[in-house]
């Protein structure tokens, strides 16, 4: 991540006069007026959209089009050419049958878990730091938390990521019934051909 970040550095860098109020008020819907006033360079705002899921290493989209419609063309092409570069290989992660596992794992965590989210972020190595900001960045939103808790851990796992590990941290949570759930629906999956 960090090599993509340097990149960001450097498209903030090469933006000019006006530019950066431009891109600002393409982005009131999506980050919120008084946010963006507060911004001073392009890195600020950058942040604003990973934080919004609107940025990163393989979302470069929106960015894409930010530049575009500033007329910065040159910048366009590189944050294109930048996302193939920065993107997730396929080796980094789970293969297709474990990741349908763990998109219903995730699914039933999410709609299950509650206020435990930060026991079983612990159970599932993720740093108090960690924990934390996501505390922050979703203060009033239970569901949110777990869903930010869950995309980390996949992150940190890469192909590593395992069902069984998720299921194996509830039980150690004594969230049984969620851990029954998932091994109910993923039955479900196996009766099914999904296997």
């Amino acid at each position: 991540m960090s090599a993509f970040n340097s990149f960001l550095l450097k498209i903030s860098g090469e933006l000019v006069g006006d530019q950066l109020e431009k891109m600002k008020f393409l982005c009131i819907n999506e980050i919120g007026k008084s946010r963006l006033e507060k911004m001073t360079n392009g890195l600020q705002l950058f942040t604003g959209l990973m934080e919004r899921n609107k940025l990163g290493p393989d979302n470069t989209v929106f960015l894409v089009s930010l530049l575009k419609d500033i007329g910065r063309l040159d910048l366009a092409d590189k944050m294109t050419n930048c996302e193939s570069q920065y993107a997730v290989s396929p080796n980094d992660l789970p293969n297709d049958e474990e990741q349908a596992k763990l998109d219903i794992a995730t699914k039933v965590i999410t709609d299950n878990l509650g206020r435990k989210w930060r026991a079983y972020g612990r159970k599932l190595g993720l740093p108090e730091a960690k924990l934390d900001h996501i505390s922050q960045k979703h203060p009033n939103d239970l569901e949110e938390q777990v869903v930010e808790l869950l995309k980390e851990w996949r992150k940190m796992q890469k192909a590593e990521a395992k069902t069984d590990t998720l299921i194996k941290a509830l039980r150690s949570c004594d969230q049984n019934y969620t851990a029954d759930l998932i091994q109910t629906e993923l039955e479900k999956l196996k009766a099914n051909g999904g296997q």
